[in-house]
Order: C-alpha cells, then sequence, then structure tokens
C-alpha cells in the first residue's frame, strides 16, 4: 500500500475547501468509556471504548494541516501526524495506519498510553496559537491502528534486501521492539532476546488490561514477527549467554533496551512485613501471570484496606488493580500535592471516577505488623511544599507532630525503579553511571563499546513508551552506519 506524500495535490486541495473558522469551531472530541460500576468488575475490561467512525471524521476535521506542524516537534519517533490524519479525514483508515507505520512498531501502543498531552498535543496549533484543546492525536492514532487490526487488512513496512548481518535486541519492552522494527526494515537479521516467557515486556507486564490489552500487543509483535524478527523468551543475556558468546555466534551489533526492573524500596521501619510488596511484583504477577484470576498459581496479596505509595501512573495502575481485586479501600499516599503528582492527569481521573482514594502531602514513615507479621497499619505524616527541587516540583517538607495511623493489609510501593543490573554488570569495560543506568553518547545513543547501543529506561532510569521507542529508533539509525563500516575483527 503505497503512503501519500505530504505535497500531493489532494492535501493542498483540502487546504483551499476547509479555509476559514469552521475548524477552529468544532469542539474536540470525548473517548467514550465504560461506566465506572461496569469496568472495576474485571482486570480485563478496557476503559476507554475508542472512537466511533464518525467521532473519528470530525476530530480530524480539526487538523489545521499546518504548512509547518510544530505537532511533530514534540513526536519522539517523529509520525507524519497531518499525514495520517489528514487520511482518516478522506476516509483512507488504512492509508493512516500505513503512515503511522512508517515510524512507528506500536501505533495502537501509542494510542493508548504515550502522555499525549506533554508531547505531540502540546506543539499543536490549537494550544499554541488559539489557546484551545489541541486535536486529539493521541485517540485518532489508535483509531487508525485499531481500524486496520479490526478490518484485517494489516499494512507492513517495506523490508530492504537482506544484509545478512545479525543483530541482537535485549529486551522486548518499547525500545527493544522500536529497535528491531527499524533494523529489519534495514534489512538485518534482528533477534529479539526476552527474559520472560511473554514477549512485551513493560507493556506486558507493567501496564494492566484495563489501558492496554494484551491482544494489542500481540498484534503489534506478532506485525514484526511477519516483516522478519525474531524473538527467544526465556532468555537472560548476560546469565544464559554473554554478550561475547552471542558476538561469536555471529552477532555484530548490539541493543540493550532491558529496562529498569529493579524495584526500590523507602527503607523505613516495619518494611519486612508480609503484605508489603512493590509494585512491580504486584503488576507482574496480575498483568502476566494472572493472579486475579481465583485459581491462580501465583497469587498476590488482596486486602480490604489496600495503601499504593506514589503518584505515577504506575501508582494509577497498582491503585486501580487493587480496586478490581475487591479492595474497599485504595487509597493513594504521596507526598506531593495533587499537581505535582507525574501521573497522566486520565489516570487521576479515571482512579478517582473508580473510588479509590488520594492522601496528599503525605507520606509513609513506618509499617505496623500484626502478631503474625502481616501489615496492618501505616504510619503517615503530613508534609508541606518547600522550593522547588531539581526536577521543577517543590519539596516537600515534613510537618513536625503531624503523624497519624491509617488502616492497611496491603501496600503496595510504586516510589521508582532501578535499571536491570544484569548487563552493566556482565560487560567488561562498559561505562555505567552511579545510579546503575548505561553512559551512552546522547546523541547515537552508543555506548563505550563500539557496536553496543542502549536505550530506555536502562538509560533513562525511567521513562515514558514513546521516548523509550524514540531511543530505539535513533540507535538504529546510528547502528545502520556504524555495521556499513563495520571491521572484520567486530567490536573491538
Amino acid at each position: 500500500m503505497a503512503v501519500s506524500d505530504r505535497n500531493t495535490d489532494w492535501r493542498k486541495k483540502l487546504r483551499e475547501e476547509t479555509k476559514g473558522k469552521e475548524r477552529t469551531e468544532i469542539e474536540r472530541v470525548k473517548m467514550p468509556e465504560l461506566e465506572p460500576a461496569e469496568r472495576i468488575k474485571s482486570q480485563r475490561l478496557e476503559v476507554n471504548t475508542g472512537l466511533t467512525e464518525e467521532m473519528a471524521l470530525r476530530e480530524a476535521k480539526r487538523c489545521m494541516d499546518c504548512v509547518n506542524p510544530t505537532c511533530m516537534e514534540g513526536c519522539p519517533v517523529g509520525i507524519d501526524i497531518p499525514g495520517f490524519i489528514k487520511n482518516i479525514e478522506r476516509r483512507a483508515f488504512g492509508e493512516a495506519a500505513a503512515v503511522l507505520k512508517q515510524t512507528s512498531a506500536l501505533p495502537a501502543v501509542c494510542g493508548r498510553v504515550c502522555p499525549q498531552e506533554k508531547q505531540c498535543e502540546a506543539k499543536c496549533f490549537y494550544i499554541q496559537k488559539l489557546k484551545k484543546e489541541p486535536v486529539a492525536i493521541g485517540y485518532l492514532e489508535r483509531f487508525a491502528a485499531d481500524y486496520e487490526r479490526e478490518s484485517g487488512q494489516v499494512f507492513l513496512p517495506e523490508v530492504a534486501v537482506s544484509t545478512g548481518i545479525r543483530v541482537a535486541a535485549i529486551g522486548s519492552g518499547p525500545s527493544g521492539l522500536s529497535f528491531a522494527g527499524d533494523m529489519v526494515k534495514l534489512g538485518y537479521d534482528v533477534t529479539v532476546f526476552e527474559a520472560l516467557h511473554e514477549i512485551g515486556g513493560v507493556l506486558k507486564y507493567g501496564i494492566p488490561e484495563f489501558r492496554l490489552p494484551n491482544k494489542v500487543v500481540d498484534v503489534e509483535v506478532d506485525n514484526l514477527r511477519k516483516m522478519g524478527v525474531k524473538f527467544v523468551t526465556n532468555f537472560i543475556v548476560g546469565l544464559t549467554e554473554s554478550i561475547e558468546e552471542l558476538k561469536a555466534e555471529g552477532f555484530q551489533g548490539f541493543y540493550v533496551g532491558s529496562g529498569a526492573g529493579l524495584p526500590r524500596f523507602m527503607n523505613i521501619p516495619g518494611e519486612n512485613a508480609n503484605g508489603i510488596l512493590s509494585s512491580n511484583e504486584y503488576l507482574t504477577r496480575v498483568n502476566l501471570m494472572g493472579a486475579d484470576q481465583e485459581d491462580a498459581d501465583t497469587p498476590v496479596f488482596r486486602g480490604k484496606n489496600v495503601v499504593v505509595v506514589g503518584g505515577g501512573n504506575t501508582a494509577m495502575d497498582s491503585v486501580r488493580t487493587a480496586k478490581r481485586l475487591g479492595a474497599e479501600r485504595a487509597i493513594i499516599v504521596y507526598r506531593r500535592s495533587e499537581a505535582e503528582m507525574p501521573a497522566r492527569i486520565e489516570e487521576v481521573k479515571h482512579a478517582k471516577e473508580e473510588g479509590c482514594e488520594f492522601l496528599t502531602l503525605t507520606n509513609p514513615v513506618e509499617y505496623v505488623a500484626n502478631e503474625q507479621g502481616r501489615v496492618k497499619q501505616v504510619k503517615v505524616q503530613k508534609m508541606a511544599l518547600g522550593e522547588p527541587d531539581e526536577s521543577g516540583r517543590r519539596s516537600p517538607v515534613p510537618v513536625e507532630g503531624s503523624e497519624y495511623l491509617i488502616d492497611a493489609d496491603v501496600v503496595v510501593v510504586a516510589v521508582g525503579v532501578s535499571p536491570n543490573p544484569i548487563i552493566p554488570h556482565s560487560v567488561s569495560g562498559l561505562e555505567v553511571s552511579r545510579k546503575g543506568t548505561i553512559v551512552v553518547d546522547e546523541n547515537t545513543m552508543q555506548s563505550t563499546i563500539p557496536g553496543l547501543y542502549a536505550g530506555g529506561d536502562i538509560v533513562r532510569g525511567g521513562a515514558t513508551v514513546i521516548l523509550a521507542m524514540g531511543d530505539g529508533r535513533r540507535a538504529a539509525f546510528y547502528m545502520d552506519k556504524y555495521l556499513k563500516n563495520f571491521k572484520s575483527d567486530g567490536m573491538s
């Protein structure tokens, strides 16, 4: 299927026919959602139900098709945003998906979980010039990708003639998949190595199905497989085999996208009590191992009073999961105010609709266990906001004498993660930061080891899906340049 160029006659004609105020007077579409009482019955019911064709056509008409589309400046993977939206407007839905897939390996994923409000939509003409709500770029991306999948007419990007050069992607999260998609299009023999038993990384174990159904991830992965990407599961690079061993087997380029799977805790008294677990374990057991099922082989702690510590998207995922597991009270405890929460506004809204409670400007200082060693209460302290820290958010300051107890029989700690240490510890000569991240050239994503590139959380320490994908694309671009000049002796 051919992809229309940005300067084709139909687009020029469309601009001329739609000049004036008509577009700017159309109200932004609202995403249809399942009712809260219905959606909290199951972990597997997706909350957002997608735009209808009529809604997508109306929203696409809002796009001004700017000559200099600033929205694209906010997209880490460089999607031709006006290009795919204008295809929706002219009812060429399949071609809209084709435009998306020229630069994005995971459009149905990104349309659901990317923070468009901080990226492409933040750069939209409507916000920048008119101070109005931006075009719903994320909703339209999801519409086009879902239409393609449900129509059965899948577009696969063109793949170059094979170079015969083998490259490895370590980790099958969004960064590794993005890298693999670009490299296979360039003609490389790509193998993705995944430590777990399913492909998808954080897309599978970290994001609940009420936000991102597994079937959506599976189709995106299957498209990569059809393009020629190979996948190996239950394979831990650095333990199962080292990079040197893979190099001896013929791999000439490596991309490390192994993520940040090492949970952080707060190191406060009582933290070793039963019923206190990381968000990583909590979400992985439910999302990947089916712990929400009554007969699960790997069950997870359930409770009437569940406290989730943190204010990011992972905290929202955890507290909303607790509600679906039957918690009577599912409570967010966050040390800053709601305005400082890094979670998406939509996720906070959904959590509140579902009956989750928010204790902001509050911080745990101790966990209290019962005689059996199971957590029963959390001692918290009120906080006040001080001066901004290096992130630009105001620092929380404890309020003396403000401690009090809240009941909790399960506590989920979602205060961040650290990089997976296996690769950094297993590669001799690899430069690693004091935080355990792999040091790379910010432009090329190459590490201190020639031929070894890295991106996503293993470099950033914690990032969005789309930023990780952008790293994968950049690494693929520069690895291709490197391998074209690759010497016969391989990595030095």
